[in-house]
């Protein structure tokens, strides 16, 4: 069955805006247990490893009120710091490889001159260091940040990244993992796909209705090979 990915009508496919934890690189597991050293760092009680996965997506500070209701704004920065210096500097925290598919899926958008956009929960530094990291800066126009913006699902980011790039919402898609994501894209205008090999589960993501829900971005890119077949 094909997937409508592609704008309607003669309207090109401009602009496609992918969240990065847990969409194009596996960090969740190097998230939680950074979340879990800043439980330990601050005195704050542990949560367990489901009700952190469930917050990957917001905003540090947004995910730290959620796990913490009523916590006060000293907390709430002594506990977003003690994260952060563990994700950026902790040498045995867990590896974080891109998933399986990014350098194909990537460019085969660009070779179609798609532009492509970031707007990502990650600090500027984090998301600089990843780019870094991994050799991909070069192919996005525009990223947003967390630090930068309000807390997803705020739709501020991916607003940010749409105006960069000056691409309208019609002719956007948003890829992420989260239902954060795909509530910012609601919010926004903008067709979203859901990818399932992140952090949260199918159902909850069905109820964000995405365009598509899709298990890996190896299904991605060849459901994009079938519209661009069928156009």
């Amino acid at each position: 069955m094909s997937i409508p990915l592609l704008p309607p009508g003669d309207a090109d496919l401009r602009l496609i805006v992918f969240d990065w934890d847990g969409t194009l690189m596996d960090s969740p597991r190097r998230i939680v247990h950074c979340l879990q050293r800043a439980a330990v760092a601050t005195g704050a009680p542990e949560r367990d490893e489901a009700s952190l996965r469930n917050i990957i997506g917001l905003g540090v500070q947004a995910a730290v009120q959620e796990l913490y209701p009523g916590a006060d704004e000293a907390f709430v920065h002594q506990f977003t710091a003690a994260y952060r210096a563990c994700y950026l500097e902790a040498e045995d925290a867990p590896e974080t490889p891109l998933f399986a598919g990014v350098p194909e899926l990537l460019n085969w958008l660009d070779a179609r001159e798609v532009l492509l956009g970031v707007a990502t929960s990650k600090s500027r530094r984090g998301l600089d260091q990843a780019l870094e990291a991994t050799g991909l800066a070069g192919y996005f126009v525009a990223t947003a940040t967390g630090d930068e913006h309000p807390s997803k699902p705020n739709p501020a980011m991916l607003r940010c990244v749409m105006e960069r790039a000056g691409v309208k919402p019609g002719r956007t898609r948003m890829v992420g993992d989260s239902v954060y994501d795909l509530e910012m894209a609601r919010h926004a205008g903008v067709p979203a796909v859901g990818i399932t090999h992140g952090v949260h589960p199918p159902q909850r993501l069905q109820g964000a209705k995405p365009l598509a829900l899709l298990p890996n971005l190896a299904a991605l890119l060849e459901a994009f090979r079938q519209a661009e077949r069928t156009t």
